[in-house]
């Protein structure tokens, strides 16, 4: 009898389910732990290069290979509901602190952490975890945030055209 590759039980019947990446056969305590993979048939007509995925997200425009009627719509996951933090944070706190006349051993101690780690973050050398943005954010009145991504996907690769961006179009080859 297969066992699950996570939990180790014994199951009749196992699904293959891709976690972090990685595709593993899973049992149906185990399987929430990821996207389940579906197998296309062989005779479907699909190239070796298919386009579609079952965790991505797909536009209406785009050829209905999925004869269930599942959703078109990605799977959420908990990264979804971070926020992230933004590109120039560094120089958002630097600037911060310097309109308001603080040193960086100043603004430590009001914050109550090291001023290394001051020195660390407005050097971009390390990301502020969330309770230390939170502190900057409340103690400099800025926001380090880009807020949460709801359609930042589609958005982002999206020009505007009615065409659709591939794979070729975005990556770049080694030769």
């Amino acid at each position: 009898m297969p066992q699950c590759e996570m939990c180790g039980a014994s199951k009749s019947s196992l699904t293959t389910v891709k976690v972090e990446g990685a595709k593993l056969d899973l049992c149906d305590e185990c399987k929430d732990f990821g996207t389940e993979v579906r197998t296309e048939s062989s005779s479907s007509a699909s190239s070796k290069y298919s386009t579609s995925s079952s965790s991505g997200k797909a536009s209406s425009s785009s050829s209905s290979s999925s004869s269930d009627g599942s959703s078109k719509r990605r799977r959420r996951d908990m990264f979804d509901d971070m926020d992230e933090i933004a590109t120039d944070y560094d120089q958002q706190v630097r600037q911060a602190r310097e309109s308001r006349g603080l040193s960086q051993q100043d603004l430590a101690n009001e914050l109550n952490e090291k001023t290394s780690l001051i020195r660390k973050i407005e050097r971009g050398d390390v990301l502020p975890s969330d309770s230390v943005r939170k502190k900057l954010e409340r103690k400099l009145e800025v926001s380090l945030t880009e807020g949460p991504s709801s359609d930042d996907d589609e958005n982002e690769w999206s020009s505007g055209s009615s065409t659709k961006t591939t794979l070729g179009d975005v990556v770049k080859r080694k030769d």
